[in-house]
């Protein structure tokens, strides 16, 4: 077996196998050639002893914020082993060249959408929950009103106000990404808006944005579903105007689905005497692994006082396995013969970006705290997490 850096006509059949494998229905598939030979995105592949592509990853580039911080972070997406070939360690193979080069490119971690948790598992990656899904009446959000203006975005309008409102959100919440414009219009951008009944909105408070919701309108009987796709807000005006705004389709839809950030719970806060109708739903369907410990370690945010040591075990990226010295100043490899604190890969991913607590990590059977637990406690807390990005 083969493992290489896809190029030219290599990354067409790459697309074949994505078609092939993700069930897709392309009328005319040699129309696409030149559009996938000319592709510059990082695509892995593996070859079989006669140079037939078995499976591929492509390894998107993300900067993803962390402690309000923008790291260079990997999206693993498109993986995909066609069926001839399966149960042969291809994807397995692709990985371990694949996180080794992520490290040498300067990758802090690395992110993906899992087919299957365990598998993932396998290859250094833990699951961090990104948001809840609440689903909910609109009449339950009656209590709120928003009296501000609102403005609907539409086809040729610019994206200022959703990137003011954005770029005053995204930054406390890690994993968010930190957008241009050219993304920001991917979000929100939609050819035939009342055939795909796609809709955005802003909403301004003196003449400044505070807030917007992206939504899309899904037929269901007995009553249509409005599914918001992404809302940010500045402020507490602007949450509580995102609030108000949805509470207008009182007569438009059955039900409202809405995903908020880990870390900001809906039953809290809601002033509704029925609160106890909306569900809440834990979405578990991300995960993340530590690509360079020392540098993750660095972006953590950490109080003036920080100063233990970690043992970090990587069974993929060599260059981790080693003992550190965390301080507020920087990190280093330490010579100490017994760590604070020792945990493999998976784990820290999960307590670096605020997705675990000290509490549940000393749970784990691949963790072992043996001295500064109080320390521990106030560098690894929870913290609020939000991805809205797909790959």
């Amino acid at each position: 077996m083969k493992i290489k850096r896809l190029e030219g006509m290599e990354r067409y059949d790459a697309y074949l196998t994505a078609v092939y494998c993700f069930h897709m229905r392309v009328d005319d598939v040699e129309s696409q050639r030149e559009l996938y030979a000319a592709d510059t995105k990082e695509d892995w592949g593996a070859f079989d002893e006669d140079g037939t592509l078995m499976g591929r990853i492509i390894n998107h580039k993300f900067p993803f914020y962390l402690d309000g911080k923008p790291i260079r972070t990997g999206g693993i997406g498109a993986v995909a082993t066609l069926p001839e070939y399966r149960d042969r360690g291809v994807i397995k193979s692709i990985f371990k060249e694949l996180l080794p080069a992520a490290y040498k490119d300067g990758e802090v971690i690395s992110t993906l959408y899992p087919f299957k948790h365990e598998f993932y598992r396998k290859q250094g990656y833990e699951v961090v929950r990104t948001w809840n899904d609440y689903e909910l009446r609109p009449g339950l959000l009656c209590e709120y009103r928003f009296d501000g203006e609102v403005r609907k975005w539409n086809v040729g309008d610019p994206v200022t106000d959703f990137m003011t409102v954005y770029k005053s959100f995204a930054k406390q919440y890690n994993l968010a990404m930190d957008r241009d414009e050219k993304v920001m219009l991917d979000h929100i951008k939609v050819e035939k808006p009342y055939i795909d009944r796609k809709f955005s909105y802003v909403m301004k408070q003196g003449g400044k944005p505070i807030a917007y919701v992206i939504f899309t309108d899904v037929r269901h009987d007995p009553a249509a579903i409005l599914q918001v796709e992404e809302c940010a807000w500045t402020c507490r005006d602007g949450f509580h105007a995102i609030l108000g705004f949805l509470a207008r389709f009182e007569a438009d839809y059955g039900t409202i689905n809405l995903p908020l950030p880990k870390g900001i719970d809906l039953l809290r806060i809601v002033q509704s005497p029925l609160a106890y109708e909306i569900k809440e739903i834990p979405q578990q369907a991300f995960m993340v692994r530590v690509i360079n410990a020392k540098k993750l370690l660095e972006v953590v945010a950490k109080p003036a006082d920080c100063d233990f040591t970690i043992k970090v075990t990587d069974e993929l990226i060599a260059e981790n396995n080693a003992t550190y010295r965390v301080r507020n100043e920087g990190v280093q490899v330490s010579r100490k013969a017994k760590a604070d604190m020792e945990l493999n890969e998976r784990a820290l991913a999960q307590l670096a970006v605020g997705g675990l607590n000290l509490d549940e990590a000393m749970l784990r059977e691949d963790v072992t705290v043996n001295a500064k637990e109080e320390m521990l406690r106030r560098v690894f807390t929870e913290k609020k997490i939000y991805v809205s990005e797909h790959f």
